[in-house]
């Protein structure tokens, strides 16, 4: 599971294992104590996000705004120290480069003008629109520039089902009824409108690595709300695409998947050599995943969330449990899905302290 090196994987002249954990573990390495980080990270949990997110305006604002987003992207990594830093962004700037309304409502999340059948894929423009997004890229040089050498530097993207299905419903849904139904009652469209997300995707992830990112993740957030059949013709065909085409510039970049929900879907994953790296929500038991998934692949994951706000012996034994099942292979830890607003900061604190002890 090595790679060959590029230009933002190890640095120029370094090898793996001079490299960042995170790269090393993605790379195959077993290490005693796992590279630590957490998806949401850097958000609403923190007293400093909070104070300056409220000088930011709207949150796509905040998005756009170099400066700030990269200082929200580092100070995670200042308060605990974790192995690498995530960008700071959401997946929808991807149909907002794309021509389509996007804003994000105090309380009610983010909207959309849906696409429908009877508008197609007239509102969206034909490709990225690379201006639009060229503070974001900015944001990744400035990120990558302040980190320390051992702390790896995460872009991300949305996958093109996921996102399709905001498109779609014009906001988020329980089910992605809305998403689901177009694609069954209108495949020609859709898989014209993934298609489009695919040549986006692939184009917007490119543009992070060159700005300096050095992993990647394709957050396939709404995988469970499909059935096998459309898992593979909506998720996985498509994810596999956008690899594809970063491996082909850029072949020492990791990419990791996370399908939340996906199930056994995970472990077809894992097989099919799509991904570096298969992040694990925490529904999937770890010594399933231990004998299943990463004897394929790298695997990161998958702490409940929850465990994290009881914080305590909760969090402990869940902390020992996940090492336990998963620290005889390559493991990153990490949360199962994003860090809750309510999460206290000594909880945290106790979760570094558990995993490097």
């Amino acid at each position: 599971m090595s790679h060959p090196s590029g230009p933002a994987g190890p640095a120029f002249g370094q090898t793996v294992s001079q490299a960042a954990p995170l790269l090393r573990v993605l790379s195959g390495e077993t290490r005693e104590k796992p590279p630590l980080w957490m998806m949401r990270q850097a958000g609403r949990y923190l007293p400093e996000y909070r104070a300056l997110r409220e000088k930011a305006g709207s949150f796509l604002d905040l998005c756009y705004d170099p400066e700030k987003a990269a200082e929200v992207t580092l100070q995670p990594i200042r308060r605990f120290g974790f192995d690498a830093a995530i960008l700071f962004s959401d997946i929808l700037v991807v149909p907002d480069a794309l021509g389509q309304r996007v804003r994000f409502l105090e309380g009610e999340g983010p909207q959309l003008d849906p696409l429908t059948p009877e508008t197609g894929l007239a509102p969206l423009a034909g490709e990225l629109d690379a201006e639009r997004l060229a503070p974001v890229y900015e944001t990744v040089r400035m990120v990558r520039a302040a980190l320390p050498p051992q702390v790896a530097l995460i872009g991300f993207a949305g996958a093109p089902w996921t996102v399709a299905s905001y498109m779609v419903a014009g906001r988020s849904t329980p089910d992605q009824a809305p998403a689901r139904l177009f694609a069954y009652t209108h495949p020609v469209l859709f898989g014209a409108l993934v298609d489009r997300l695919v040549d986006a995707t692939a184009s917007h992830l490119l543009r992070q690595v060159e700005a300096g990112a050095q992993v990647l993740q394709i957050f396939e957030s709404f995988a469970g709300a499909l059935p096998p059949p459309l898992f593979r013709r909506w998720s996985l065909e498509p994810v596999s695409r956008i690899v594809s085409r970063i491996r082909a510039r850029y072949p020492a970049i990791p990419v990791i998947v996370f399908a939340r929900g996906a199930g056994a879907g995970v472990e077809e994953l894992a097989q099919s050599g799509i991904a570096d790296g298969v992040g694990l929500d925490w529904t999937i038991d770890p010594w399933r995943a231990s004998d299943a998934i990463q004897v394929h692949r790298p695997v990161q994951g998958n702490l409940d969330p929850l465990a994290l706000v009881a914080g305590g012996d909760v969090l402990a034994r869940a902390v020992d449990d996940i090492r336990a099942a998963l620290g005889g292979g390559p493991h990153v830890f990490n949360l199962g899905h994003g860090i809750l607003p309510q999460t206290p900061i000594a909880h945290v604190e106790q979760l570094v302290a558990r995993v490097r002890g």
